[in-house]
């Protein structure tokens, strides 16, 4: 992956961390842009090849976690930065950096559980969202993200984690 690609996808994803830690949203200039400016670097840099690679990166990213967002397990800025990193990267990088970030998240995840002392009614929450996701129903309101009660883990910075873990094991890698 070229530099002129990697280096303001990782600006862009850590701009995301740090605003989705700070106040819990991420902001449509900023994906928006991304996705924009993602998609015109991979063209400059590869012509129609990276037209191609920027979309199919975009879609993939939007596509996957579309489930997650009608079940309001993951908020929309969130899934439009995956979208905006994917016209960055494609679609098969994403697909590393997500797996990556679930590794991630799952990490602050319980982190949080344990610090905040509520094991037993996350086993609980994690078997509701299972059956939903298994039977096709909309889960109840106390695995939303709109449940105030609720702990939540800001994806945005389990994503930017990992692509700037990412992008130094590149730049790393082509010393």
């Amino acid at each position: 992956m070229k530099a002129i690609v990697l280096a303001p996808a990782v600006a862009m994803a850590l701009i995301a961390g740090w605003t989705d830690w700070r106040s819990r949203r991420i902001p449509n200039w900023l994906t928006v842009a991304g996705f924009l400016i993602g998609v015109s670097v991979n063209t400059f840099a590869s012509g129609w090849v990276g037209l191609r690679t920027s979309l199919l990166g975009a879609g993939f990213g939007l596509l996957v976690l579309l489930p997650f967002v009608f079940l309001r397990s993951l908020g929309a800025g969130d899934w439009k930065l995956a979208g905006a990193l994917g016209a960055f990267v494609g679609w098969e990088v994403l697909a590393d950096l997500l797996m990556g970030s679930l590794l991630v998240a799952g990490i602050m995840a319980l982190g949080l559980v344990i610090y905040k002392r509520r094991f037993k009614e996350t086993l609980r929450n994690i078997g509701r969202l299972l059956l939903s996701m298994v039977t096709f129903h909309m889960p109840g309101a106390e695995v939303s993200l709109d449940n105030p009660q609720s702990l939540k883990v800001p994806y945005g910075v389990a994503l930017a984690l990992t692509a700037l873990l990412f992008g130094v094991e590149r730049m790393w890698r082509a010393r």
